[in-house]
């Protein structure tokens, strides 16, 4: 099983690493990072920076895809080459994955259109422009279609598609070899829980605004 992850400048680093740790577990599983050239990839940071070992043209069939978001995303949505890649990648997975912003990737390569998915909560309604019916869930299965809202959600996306996969019990094995226990020192993980100014503070500053 080949698990693609791609990379593009200015991506959020969890949200392909945490798909890294829980999905590059699954029984037998390769895990290779792609690119359009291959080398080092700066996140959104500039701190950090992953390295594609292999460009898109050379991984054109795995089983599964994932694609990260980030800033970064913005840049890539009338990227042809990542696009054409997306959809010839998709035409033979088995699944394919977004994290964060990564969904709205997949929305403009039109292969999201008529499904429910999510994406980060400022992003969200960014995806009604492509077909798509966004959903606040924190992971959304439409077919082969698994796409996770912001950031960390990437990890339950994994560990639950490893579920899917390999069975409950691996999975749950991934998770405790990880230790994968959440409990954070503040309930403002979602818009929903987090005080109302610093929800509307990040909307005024969002790239995402509608117009």
């Amino acid at each position: 099983m080949q698990i693609a992850i791609v990379l593009f400048d200015r991506f959020t680093a969890l949200d392909a690493v945490g798909p890294y740790e829980t999905l590059g577990r699954l029984p037998d599983a390769e895990t290779v990072f792609v690119a359009e050239q291959a080398g080092p990839v700066r996140s959104d940071t500039g701190a950090l920076a992953l390295t594609a070992d292999r460009t898109l043209a050379e991984v054109r069939s795995p089983d599964i895809v994932v694609v990260p978001g980030g800033p970064g995303q913005s840049a890539q949505m009338e990227n042809e080459a990542l696009l054409d890649w997306l959809r010839t990648a998709d035409g033979t997975s088995t699944w394919t994955t977004s994290v964060c912003t990564g969904s709205l990737l997949l929305a403009a390569a039109g292969l999201l259109a008529g499904r429910r998915a999510t994406s980060h909560w400022l992003a969200l309604d960014f995806l009604r422009r492509y077909g798509v019916e966004p959903t606040g869930e924190r992971v959304v299965f439409d077919g082969k279609y698994v796409t996770a809202a912001g950031v960390s959600s990437g990890i339950d996306m994994g560990l639950t598609l490893v579920g899917r996969i390999a069975g409950d019990e691996h999975a749950q094995a991934v998770q405790l070899l990880t230790e994968y226990d959440p409990q954070p020192p503040y309930d403002a993980g979602s818009p929903e829980k987090a005080s109302a100014h610093l929800v509307e503070q990040f909307r005024a500053k969002s790239r995402f605004i509608l117009t």
